[in-house]
């Protein structure tokens, strides 16, 4: 009789899920505990800001509506958070003032972001003149002091060029012109940023492969530049959100900013200034949201540092 043998099945496991370079970004960034706390807690706040119309119709509130005869009420079931000097709601108040607060940090630091990135890329790709003279008006620039040229450039009258008084005092005109003023005086640590990775990136034995094979610059900057040069510049945009939201915070205070009565936390801060003895708690509030919201995106930022970053992995372990 002939031996005949049983075939074996060979059981190979099997194999990892297949990661991509951005899942295994948001793996490291989950695992910064401050920073996902700091990300919820940012969530939680929009969402929370941008109910303040729906409570505002829900307990029947209009945030600019003065009530002299209700000023300084304690916190009841028609106002949680009681009410200001001049009987308006506390809590819609601050709803309504960061909605314009975060706006101006996003979307100023969108368009800084805009503005430095086409700086420093020009810049840094294609050197020489271009690159002497784009970057020493940098210098120019950041040799400025920040807050007062803010606020010579806050400070301008809109009229005098043009723009009717209704218009120059409508609330969206001086969001706008606050947004643009913080834009286009505080660009330039993104353009730094984009300029040097342009200057590494342009070097590579790829990049000059497709010079040679007749890719123009513009095929270069957005196929090869600007995707190379992503990760440090989404790191610096979320550090910048919170460097913005306090700029505006402190034009705001000082009176350059946004103008009552449209709600802000600055302005409100400028408001409780002369209250802080007989009412702290109106310059507690926005001062502690002002802190918490610039401190988290902070932590976002540096958890997002630690995500796109090779070498933050050896950092944190060696921490």
């Amino acid at each position: 009789m002939s031996d005949v043998s049983t075939p074996t099945t060979v059981t190979r496991a099997p194999l990892p899920p297949i990661q991509t370079i951005w899942s295994l970004r948001f793996e490291k960034f989950r695992s910064h505990r401050i920073a996902t706390t700091s990300l919820i807690f940012l969530v939680v706040l929009v969402l929370l800001c941008l109910c303040a119309w729906p409570l505002s119709q829900y307990l029947g509130i209009n945030p600019n509506k003065t009530n002299l005869l209700a000023r300084f009420q304690p916190p009841s079931a028609a106002h949680w958070l009681g009410t200001d000097d001049l009987g308006r709601d506390v809590l819609v108040r601050l709803l309504y003032g960061g909605q314009v607060s975060i706006a101006v940090g996003v979307i100023a630091t969108f368009l800084m972001a805009i503005i430095g990135v086409a700086v420093g890329v020009t810049a840094g790709f294609i050197g020489g003149k271009v690159d002497a003279v784009l970057m020493r008006a940098t210098d120019c620039l950041i040799a400025l002091p920040l807050i007062p040229l803010l606020i010579v450039l806050g400070s301008i009258d809109l009229t005098k060029i043009g723009l009717s008084a209704a218009a120059a005092n409508s609330p969206i005109y001086i969001f706008l012109r606050i947004v643009i003023i913080i834009a286009i005086v505080d660009w330039t640590t993104m353009a730094r940023i984009a300029r040097a990775g342009a200057m590494q990136i342009r070097e590579r034995d790829y990049v000059r492969a497709a010079t040679v094979s007749g890719a123009g610059r513009s095929y270069n900057v957005f196929v090869h530049i600007l995707p190379n040069i992503s990760s440090p510049l989404i790191v610096a945009a979320t550090l910048t959100v919170g460097r913005v939201i306090l700029l505006e915070s402190t034009l705001s205070f000082l009176g350059f900013g946004i103008a009552p009565p449209t709600p802000t936390w600055g302005n409100m801060l400028t408001n409780a200034q002369q209250l802080i003895i007989s009412a702290p708690h109106l310059a507690i509030y926005p001062g502690l949201l002002i802190f918490a919201t610039v401190m988290a995106v902070n932590f976002v930022g540096d958890g997002a540092r630690y995500a796109f970053d090779p070498r933050a992995e050896n950092e944190g372990r060696s921490h």
